[in-house]
């Protein structure tokens, strides 16, 4: 059984395509007008290991804001869907990625409940063109659409690339094993018999 997701979502904004296979090899192809960002999406399916194409077009013209957000739900939108209804996966997950003088954490529950805590601290308001704030608008938008819950906090830090980067390395390298199957676990692992 495939956990694959495609998931299109147009508005007056953006227009932004996603393919997602959860049982990848870390195979991305991104673009969405954002090259920061398009970074940090590819570090995100790389240390994750899914195959990740997103296509992305929105009005950067006026800023990134709703390319990184939107980018966010329907990356979201994908995960929920190739998750299906969650059988066997291993649902929690964390993971502490170290850049040089930065240390992030990231914790994740596939929990049916989206909402996101952030605590990144970021020294400098851009990262050449890119509004280092949106890092956490993007975490919120994912997490949110994804039904999930998620931690990333900033242990130990000094420059913002840095910070990002490992915050996006963190997050997927922790949704990677939250979605891997395990062999013990029979049906959905809640006590509810739910997610």
């Amino acid at each position: 059984m495939t956990r694959t997701a495609r998931v299109t979502r147009t508005t007056g904004e953006t227009d932004i395509t996603i393919e997602l296979d959860l049982d990848g090899s870390g195979t991305c192809d991104i673009s969405t007008g954002v090259p920061f960002f398009d970074h940090m999406l590819n570090a995100f399916g790389r240390h994750g290991l899914f195959d990740l194409t997103i296509h992305a077009t929105g009005d950067t013209e006026v800023d990134a804001h709703h390319t990184v957000e939107d980018t966010g739900i329907v990356l979201g939108q994908a995960f929920a869907c190739a998750l299906g209804d969650k059988a066997g996966i291993t649902r929690f997950a964390d993971c502490a990625i170290p850049m040089d003088e930065t240390l992030v954490m990231a914790a994740v529950d596939i929990s049916g409940r989206g909402q996101a805590y952030c605590d990144l601290p970021l020294p400098t308001e851009r990262v050449g063109a890119f509004d280092t704030e949106l890092a956490v608008e993007f975490f919120y938008a994912f997490a949110r659409d994804a039904c999930l819950t998620l931690h990333v906090r900033e242990l130990a830090g000094a420059n913002s690339h840095h910070i990002i980067e490992a915050a996006f390395k963190a997050v997927g390298r922790a949704m990677r094993h939250a979605c891997e199957r395990d062999p013990r676990v029979t049906g959905v692992p809640s006590t509810k018999g739910s997610l």
